[in-house]
């Protein structure tokens, strides 16, 4: 009965095992070329999204690394005071101050730098008295004596202490928003993989449906049958997740070799500020490496409970 049953099945079909010989799904079956495309491009977006996020993450470290590691005094012009005494006193008692790497006084032509954002450039400040500026550096801002400077100054009329909290609160404010944006896009582009390969598993199994069907008469297992999909699947999710994640490592080199060539010199440091020199590190190359097993895992899974659930409604 058993070698009149085998007789009848297709030529191109094997024995079921699940080791060796050739596959129980012939590989062409399977929309591989269209999926693997897919599941590439997804990767690929995965990958830059994760890297955009490790590199605004990165940046936003070394922003507040570098505004807690300055403070600014700003002396107003009060009448009857000598300004330049001022600047002078407000130096040494920053250089005097514990944990105070050094400090200095703005000149006024760097301060009428500062104004030209606003007020443009070729205006004659020299006859209005603006505020100076004071620039004091921290050896180490946990150790700093931030509220004694504080005190000291109270000595000198029109003169005020900036921490830059305020800043470094807004950049903050701003890296986590585009991080978690990131973390959303990255949330959104998993699902859409998932729904994709739900929609191709599906397509697979109606495709192969004479397949499943001499499978079961034999006595092929759902297990089984879903494990065979499983392996399939993995292999496309693996192919493309490796190809994804190499564009995106190609994409970021090519990005960071090209941004000073073609962007202009302020967009370049614009760009510079907010995702560094798009160099990803050892911490976002691992990430974004990352980004391979995890395709391919979530490929597999998703291609076996599909094929399980098809083959529940199926029967």
């Amino acid at each position: 009965m058993t070698k009149t049953l085998l007789s009848r099945l297709p030529h191109w079909l094997p024995i079921p095992r699940r080791s060796g010989g050739a596959p129980i799904v012939p590989e062409k079956s399977v929309a591989g070329r269209t999926l693997l495309l897919l599941i590439t491009i997804m990767s690929f977006l995965s990958a830059v999204t994760l890297g955009g996020v490790v590199l605004v993450q990165k940046s936003a470290i070394a922003w507040s690394a570098d505004v807690g590691r300055e403070l600014t005094i700003q002396l107003r012009p009060v009448e009857g005071e000598v300004m330049e005494s001022n600047l002078r006193t407000a130096v040494s008692l920053a250089q005097a101050t514990p944990g105070v790497s050094g400090a200095r006084a703005l000149t006024i032509e760097e301060s009428q730098a500062l104004l030209q954002p606003w007020l443009g450039a070729g205006l004659d400040l020299s006859v209005i008295a603006i505020p100076r500026l004071v620039v004091v550096q921290l050896a180490d801002p946990v150790d700093a004596d931030i509220a004694s400077l504080e005190r000291n100054l109270g000595a000198i009329k029109g003169a005020s202490l900036d921490t830059h909290a305020a800043w470094r609160q807004q950049l903050n404010t701003m890296a986590g928003t585009v991080v978690l944006s990131g973390l959303l896009v990255l949330g959104l582009i998993g699902v859409a993989t998932v729904l994709a390969i739900v929609f191709a598993t599906r397509g697979a199994m109606a495709s192969n449906r004479e397949i499943v069907d001499v499978l079961h008469f034999i006595g092929a297992s759902n297990k089984f049958i879903a494990g065979e999909f499983q392996g399939r699947f993995l292999s496309i999710g693996l192919q493309g997740g490796l190809l994804g994640a190499v564009l995106a490592t190609l994409f970021f080199a090519a990005i960071g070799a090209a941004a000073g060539s073609v962007l202009p010199h302020e967009a370049t440091a614009q760009m510079g500020v907010l995702f560094g020199q798009f160099v990803l590190g050892v911490d976002g190359m691992i990430l974004t490496a990352l980004v391979v097993p995890v395709i391919a895992v979530l490929t597999a899974i998703t291609s076996r409970v599909t094929v399980r659930r098809y083959l529940s409604e199926a029967s």
